[in-house]
């Protein structure tokens, strides 16, 4: 557990009371979508479709995702804390995970699961870069007076990074789509079961439960 949230104070009260809820963050990406559009300045074709498909996917997690019985205890053990998420609509991550961190949230009437665009917010991003990158999703789980930072994680489960950071050193003759096609394989079969296991330890570590 970090002592202080200091990080130049980039996560202050204005942040949470700016940042959006799961259901506000949906209906958002829903209208922009309707109107061809999608967060960020990208507004190309191919991000335009990367959003389409991470509507989809959250759509199906949000109706199909399971909590194990272990899990729902452990959350339902929680102290009070703010999960703030960093995250746009294209990515294809964040329509496989944060949907599970939602349902994990409403186990929990102490836990506020928020959520804010990682290119509006590019301080607190680059508070929270993972190898240098501003790669999200990005939960920062913290203290309700924001003193504290509990854990965070993000913007995939470990196999995923080092998966990707293989592909990355050697494709082995494999396209960037065919990787990407993989990945979200993976993720449809392992069921969240991943997340699950880091966020249990994630909690385990930072708090005595």
């Amino acid at each position: 557990m970090l002592d202080q949230l200091t990080k130049e104070k980039t996560i202050t009260a204005k942040t949470i009371a700016e940042s959006m809820t799961y259901s506000q963050y949906r209906e958002m990406v829903n209208e922009l979508f309707a109107e061809g559009k999608t967060t960020g300045e990208n507004q190309s074709e191919a991000y335009l479709e990367y959003t389409r498909i991470a509507i989809q996917r959250m759509n199906r997690w949000d109706k199909v995702a399971k909590v194990s019985p272990e899990m729902v205890d452990l959350v339902k053990k929680l102290p009070p804390q703010i999960w703030l998420v960093l995250t746009e609509a294209w990515c294809g991550d964040a329509g496989q995970t944060i949907p599970y961190m939602n349902k994990l949230a409403e186990l929990n009437s102490s836990i506020q699961l928020r959520l804010i665009l990682r290119d509006e917010n590019p301080e607190i991003m680059d508070a929270h870069l993972t190898n240098g990158a501003r790669s999200i999703p990005k939960l920062i789980a913290l203290s309700p007076g924001l003193t504290k930072e509990y854990f965070s994680w993000g913007p995939k489960p470990q196999f995923l990074i080092d998966k990707q950071k293989a592909f990355r050193e050697n494709p082995q003759g494999k396209t960037s789509k065919e990787f990407a096609q993989e990945v979200h394989l993976w993720y449809a079969r392992d069921k969240n079961q991943t997340l699950e296991q880091e966020l249990k330890t994630c909690f385990l570590n930072a708090f005595e439960l």
